[in-house]
């Protein structure tokens, strides 16, 4: 099943790709989509401090959510009972007037409500672990929990806070490596050519190292590769060790 709509990743991509100069056929190509795309996405979700990829992400969820909510109740009714047959959502979007993406934005929001609709979902099956069994996918070494992150870092009344992403380009070969100050909103980006480890604590260490006196923390998802962000500014001269917070995959 192909989706049209931009992920949160490529609006980031979008994003650092736009803030290094890049016009709008090149950040079409390397995240491989139309240069319409791109330019509706500019033109759709720009604020008044230009295109901030969070912001338009909600904003795109938002308006997802509006159009998902706008079937009817019998049509969402027959939708269940079907659901409840074990039909799929590209079934049932045979069956009724609802596309497929609105049967799934319904039955998540359902879960999220302690609903059960989700158990018919037959990708369910797939998503099972045994039982006993620990899943190590991307467990960062030594990481500290983002609720463990000083209190004076989430209030923003500090500059030094800041947040690490890194940014896969086309063929997950290439990645852009961003850094954003959590109280200014200060911007730093690198490409680097491979994806590793040592590239990514290299571009880091380059762009922290003029602002090694505004230091303080970095936060990193725990999304990104494990060993890409086990990062340690210890070679930075003039600066001490900075914890590197790592926060849930749900927290933003």
């Amino acid at each position: 099943m192909n989706y049209t709509h931009l992920t949160r990743e490529e609006r980031y991509q979008i994003y650092a790709l736009k803030k290094a100069g890049h016009s709008q056929s090149e950040i079409a190509t390397v995240i491989d989509r139309s240069v319409s795309t791109i330019s509706r996405e500019l033109a759709r979700n720009c604020g008044a401090r230009g295109y901030r990829p969070k912001q338009a992400h909600n904003k795109a969820v938002e308006r997802k959510a509006i159009n998902a909510r706008a079937i009817d109740d019998a049509t969402w009714q027959f939708a269940q009972e079907k659901l409840m047959l074990q039909r799929s959502p590209d079934q049932i979007s045979n069956y009724a007037e609802i596309s497929i993406e609105t049967v799934y934005q319904r039955v998540y929001a359902d879960k999220r409500n302690g609903g059960i609709l989700w158990k018919n979902l037959r990708c369910q099956k797939q998503r099972r672990k045994r039982y006993g069994k620990t899943d190590r996918r991307g467990i960062i070494p030594n990481r500290q929990s983002i609720e463990q992150r000083p209190a004076i870092v989430d209030a923003r009344s500090r500059i030094g806070g800041w947040e690490a992403d890194t940014i896969i380009g086309k063929n997950h070969r290439q990645a852009i490596v961003s850094l954003v100050e959590r109280k200014t909103g200060y911007t730093l980006i690198r490409k680097v050519e491979r994806k590793t480890a040592e590239a990514v604590i290299k571009a880091t260490t380059r762009l922290l190292k003029p602002h090694r006196r505004r230091v303080h923390t970095i936060t990193s998802d725990n999304g990104l590769p494990a060993e890409s962000t086990d990062i340690y500014l210890k070679n930075i001269p003039g600066t001490c060790t900075v914890p590197n917070n790592k926060s849930r995959p749900s927290a933003a």
